[in-house]
């Protein structure tokens, strides 16, 4: 007669030889393990490193700087920096030139910013159609406006501009794009002829990656190429169009390059006829401290209008 089994459990080092099936499993909602952690901070480090030497060190120092103040002993004394507390930030809120230029290029922004999308978006459009030929040289023929820096393009188009100097003097003669009425407008067609191209390749790529059967699909349902853009394309793009409305409101209250070149072609453009023109001529004095905190609240002011605007476009969509 056999003897009678013994359960695994009771026999010596049965830990070793406990079935899979009876081995404890894991909590429900348990983190799982990271591994390679050693390779992740290898490829996150020296981003991070770049990061915060080149964008969180200058905004700390920004910040730091807009608090301190330059006193003297006597008139001619040796100048000193101290800590001023919200000084700077006082003189920045009673300061009418710079509030005045943030309303201005909201203006300019409000006007400028959508004229210039609506053409990437055409333009993407258009070749993304399978109506149009020669997509290669307009894609091209599109973009090389981008290809030239922001300082060349301004110096261009203000000798355009000048009535003595533009080869189109019937037209300049008659209308002074340089004017204080016309100046600014001026500019916001030098900054959409540039940035265009990039907006519309942006765009462009969004419409590559919409699946084909979604075209075929609509042209079954009896739609033409007019409906497919407005009921297909631009729905599912919106995501990008709504990502270069972020990079053009970014880009407009950091408007310098080009009123700086066109302050050699008018006296119009003033030295705050910009924010970014008031804070570069402000360093040039120079007041560094109250410079630094010009930028602070630009800063501030750059974000507020992004997150809004990006908070606003995502209630419209989630509707």
């Amino acid at each position: 007669m056999s003897a009678p089994a013994v359960p695994l459990t009771d026999a010596p080092g049965s830990a070793a030889r406990t079935p899979r099936a009876a081995r404890p499993a894991k909590a429900a909602g348990a983190k799982p393990r990271v591994q390679h952690k050693r390779a992740i901070l290898t490829f996150v480090l020296p981003f991070g490193a770049l990061f915060a030497l080149f964008y969180l060190v200058p905004i700390g120092y920004a910040i730091y700087q807009s608090l301190l103040v330059i006193e003297r002993e006597g008139t001619f004394g040796q100048a000193t920096q101290v800590f001023g507390g919200l000084t700077q930030y006082i003189l920045v809120f009673q300061n009418g030139p710079f509030w005045a230029s943030i309303g201005r290029v909201l203006a300019f922004g409000a006007v400028q910013v959508p004229i210039m999308l609506g053409l990437a978006l055409v333009f993407a459009l258009l070749l993304d159609s399978p109506l149009v030929r020669g997509k290669k040289f307009f894609r091209l023929a599109f973009f090389v406006p981008y290809a030239v820096p922001g300082v060349i393009a301004a110096i261009m188009w203000g000798y355009l501009y000048s009535p003595n100097l533009s080869p189109f003097s019937a037209v300049t003669e008659n209308i002074n794009f340089l004017s204080a009425d016309l100046v600014l407008w001026a500019i916001a067609n030098v900054v959409t002829w540039v940035f265009v191209g990039y907006n519309m390749l942006i765009i462009y790529s969004a419409l590559l990656a919409i699946p084909a059967e979604l075209y075929e699909a609509a042209r079954l349902d009896g739609a033409g190429q007019l409906r497919i853009a407005w009921s297909v394309k631009i729905p599912l793009i919106m995501p990008a169009i709504i990502l270069t409305a972020i990079f053009s409101i970014i880009g407009t209250l950091q408007l310098l390059a080009e009123p700086q070149v066109f302050r050699s072609f008018s006296s119009a453009v003033t030295s705050t006829f910009t924010p970014n023109l008031t804070v570069y001529s402000t360093s040039s004095i120079p007041n560094f401290n109250l410079a630094a905190a010009f930028s602070v609240v630009l800063a501030l002011a750059t974000f507020i209008l992004s997150f809004t605007f990006l908070k606003f476009t995502q209630r419209k969509e989630a509707k």
